[in-house]
């Protein structure tokens, strides 16, 4: 089985059924390696192609120059022929019939070359389109993916255990919030103490004036 017949069943089989197998658990991952290797298999295959179509043209060069070397030898035949010289004409004869036989085989193989870098052209871009559907996929399963990570997360966030945490946390700021207001007041209490405390110890304290 060649590289080109390989890849045709690999791209036939069923993107769904590779997915699910069970030793997969990521399958973004899975369709990442699967588009990889349909480029990479694409790429080589892309150069078989190419090959192909060198060949193609190296039979028909050939054929070309065996024309024109048939043409000539049937020329040279009729001169032979004219000239009654029959060990030319037994030359020049076999000649005509080697290029003529040639000929035809280059002619064959230069239509069946053709029929075959078409077919081969055919499935070469048909295996771009693949590929393309594939990406198409891919983008499809990460945008899913994605809305369902989302989902998740904001499912969490709104659970009611989460919002059990959310009570905590308002009752701790509650808390908070008291210590702080009670901080204050007793700083502002203590401050007005030793605002009387420094008062009193002054000449001008009328606790002092008082007491003499």
């Amino acid at each position: 089985m060649n590289l080109l017949q390989r890849f045709k069943y690999t791209l036939e089989a069923d993107l769904h059924q590779v997915l699910d197998k069970k030793e997969q658990k990521n399958p973004i991952a899975m369709l990442n390696q699967y588009i990889r290797e349909a480029e990479k298999q694409t790429e080589q295959t892309g150069k078989l192609l190419e090959r192909q179509g060198q060949l193609k043209e190296k039979l028909e060069i050939e054929f070309k120059e065996n024309a024109e070397l048939l043409a000539k030898r049937e020329t040279q035949l009729k001169l032979a022929s004219a000239s009654g010289e029959q060990d030319l004409i037994d030359f020049a004869t076999d000649e005509v019939a080697a290029y003529s036989s040639r000929n035809n085989t280059l002619q064959a193989s230069i239509e069946a070359s053709t029929r075959e870098y078409f077919e081969l052209e055919r499935k070469f871009e048909t295996m771009k389109h693949k590929i393309k559907d594939m990406k198409v996929r891919q983008l499809q399963l990460m945008g899913k993916e994605n809305v369902t990570r989302a989902h998740h997360q904001m499912d969490g966030m709104l659970a009611k255990n989460n919002q059990t945490n959310f009570e905590d946390l308002e009752s701790y700021i509650d808390k908070l919030a008291y210590q702080i207001d009670k901080d204050h007041e007793v700083t502002t209490f203590e401050a007005r103490l030793a605002e009387l405390e420094k008062n009193a110890t002054t000449p001008e304290s009328p606790l002092l004036i008082e007491n003499k």
